[in-house]
């Protein structure tokens, strides 16, 4: 079985001097470099938090629990691990979409959860916030966790923190502790001792499926490399660069993978996205007889919603759960140990002519400062905006879309919910990458559908002196369903975006209606350094970014 080495941020001691299970808790997360943690407290977990009062980590409250999710989703990102804490059932299920998204997306979120205590457990009480059964919730995060414990028993709770941790560290998915509230200050009643398990890749596993990739790629006249997001959640985005720039092999990403390696490289040729992306990128992909797919999850949005075609007879397909060369399955081979050993790996590689960078979406439009502001010009005046110290933040449907056409300067600026695609992603997630690191510059790009969710987080934003940059695509209702299917199921009340910071009692307001406006807006926002700012961006209903425009053309030929 193979098992990756914790990170480099990751502190281990081989024995513990905490001696109550709560106090453990809290000091294996500082172990594994967790300076912050999200939440909202409850009865059934304060005397935890506590424990976090009196501990280094700082507590960052938010004003919902699916928001501590989202936030703590974005801060993992970043950091490489988080963690949340919530009370027990009204705390914890409403946190499930949140960590069910980041399951799927891959990010490493710790679940801490309060409990009704053991004692209080006998006779089967009705207490409050209790649904069906006591380990319900348990069961219900089994479902959306790489791992679960219950820590309610001193003979095994200090091991199954470490067994939970080490999971969330080596799949990069969430798990989930439920501690008893009668639990947090019971000792150990014998020594514990943390084991360092290192597990490896099958040499002879990883031997042969190097030689094997080898002479598919010598083999192969058009090569060319897809990225995605495990690249990053993995920390292999150097050792890509080598394989790829020793070799000259042409680089593309997905669009859960975006910004995984600089847009700006001169082998990067583009977002392969099916229908969704450019008709130059689709092609240079599809005719090459060897792509190398590393850290890349075949998804619909990924795919385009499934216009892209790859022959599975010409890829090397390699994740953290499946190595397959063509049709050659290999197990029990770590990603890192594969990309690391391709990149090592001396061979003799065609060189393939790049593709030129395609000025498609970037076509210039002859706008007046009083003409009315299209989602087009919008992503071009971003576009213009944007430096190595901001991070994208996109939300779902067209900005997302719209987004993808973005150039991204350097790794990790681009962050979305680009497969479980869950509305309110963004705002409580620019929160969390804000909280890993000051100083980077969140622009949230957020439909207006998706921030009347979510909006409130900018409150928290504002309680730490964060300066976002909120972009409301503000179109009356959810475009990308009105391109499915139009209905008045679509449209939203329309709120006065820019009058939000009068509510919080902080923050910059603008109205957008013109491009001149735009202009005005913009420069003021990245000006404003204090708080956060927020653009209400008026659109007509109808209008598409590129990338949207580009998909409905294409599946209007097949539907």
């Amino acid at each position: 079985m193979a098992v990756r080495k914790p990170s480099k941020t990751i502190k281990k001691s081989s024995t513990s001097h905490a001696d109550t299970i709560g106090a453990y808790l809290v000091q294996r997360l500082q172990d594994y470099g967790l300076n912050d943690l999200f939440g909202i407290p409850g009865d059934f977990v304060l005397q935890f938090y506590g424990l976090l009062e009196e501990s280094p980590i700082r507590v960052i409250g938010m004003t919902r629990e699916d928001c501590a999710g989202y936030a703590a989703d974005g801060y993992a990102r970043i950091h490489g691990l988080s963690a949340v804490c919530i009370t027990y059932c009204v705390g914890g299920l409403s946190l499930c979409n949140s960590i069910a998204g980041a399951y799927a997306e891959k990010s490493p979120v710790i679940v801490i959860s309060g409990a009704p205590g053991m004692d209080e457990r006998q006779s089967d009480p009705l207490l409050h916030h209790r649904v069906k059964g006591f380990n319900t919730q348990r069961e219900v995060f089994e479902k959306i966790t790489v791992a679960t414990a219950s820590l309610d028993d001193p003979l095994t709770a200090f091991r199954e923190i470490d067994r939970c941790l080490e999971a969330a560290v080596r799949f990069k998915r969430p798990v989930y502790l439920e501690l008893p509230r009668d639990r947090v200050q019971t000792k150990s009643t014998v020594p514990h001792v943390i084991k360092n398990e290192i597990i490896k890749s099958d040499k002879d596993s990883l031997k042969e499926s190097l030689e094997d990739a080898a002479r598919t790629i010598e083999a192969s006249k058009k090569p060319v490399i897809i990225a995605g997001v495990e690249i990053h959640r993995f920390g292999l985005r150097k050792e890509l660069l080598k394989l790829a720039e020793k070799h000259k092999i042409p680089m593309s990403a997905t669009l859960l993978g975006k910004s995984v390696i600089s847009e700006k490289h001169p082998l990067f040729i583009g977002l392969y996205e099916g229908a969704m992306g450019r008709d130059s990128v689709q092609k240079y992909v599809e005719e090459s007889d060897c792509v190398i797919l590393l850290g890349t999850f075949m998804t619909d949005i990924n795919l385009g919603i499934f216009t892209a075609h790859l022959d599975p007879g010409k890829c090397i397909y390699a994740t953290s759960e499946k190595l397959r060369i063509k049709h050659h399955h290999f197990h029990d081979v770590l990603l890192e140990d594969f990309v690391k050993g391709l990149a090592k790996t001396e061979m003799k590689v065609i060189k393939r002519p790049v593709l030129k960078k395609d000025k498609e979406s970037r076509k210039k439009q002859e706008l007046s400062s009083d003409s009315k502001v299209t989602i087009n010009h919008l992503f071009n005046r971003l576009n213009e905006l944007l430096d190595e110290k901001m991070v994208v933040v996109a939300d779902v449907g067209d900005s997302l879309f719209g987004a993808s056409d973005l150039t991204i300067y350097k790794h990790t600026e681009f962050i979305s919910s680009a497969y479980y695609a869950s509305m309110g992603f963004a705002i409580p997630a620019s929160v969390g990458i804000q909280v890993a690191d000051k100083n980077l510059r969140p622009i949230v790009l957020v439909g207006d559908g998706a921030f009347q969710m979510t909006c409130l987080e900018l409150s928290t934003a504002a309680r730490h002196q964060f300066n976002p940059i909120v972009v409301v695509l503000n179109n009356k209702g959810y475009t990308t369903e009105r391109f499915l299917q139009e209905g008045p199921f679509n449209d939203i009340p329309n709120w006065e975006y820019h009058r939000l910071p009068d509510l919080i009692g902080e923050g910059w307001g603008f109205e957008v209606d013109s491009v001149g406006e735009l202009d005005n807006a913009l420069n003021a926002a990245i000006a404003n350094k204090d708080t956060f700012s927020i653009l209400n961006v008026h659109l007509d209903s109808l209008d598409i970014s590129p990338a949207l425009d580009r998909l409905a053309k294409r599946l209007s030929k097949k539907i």
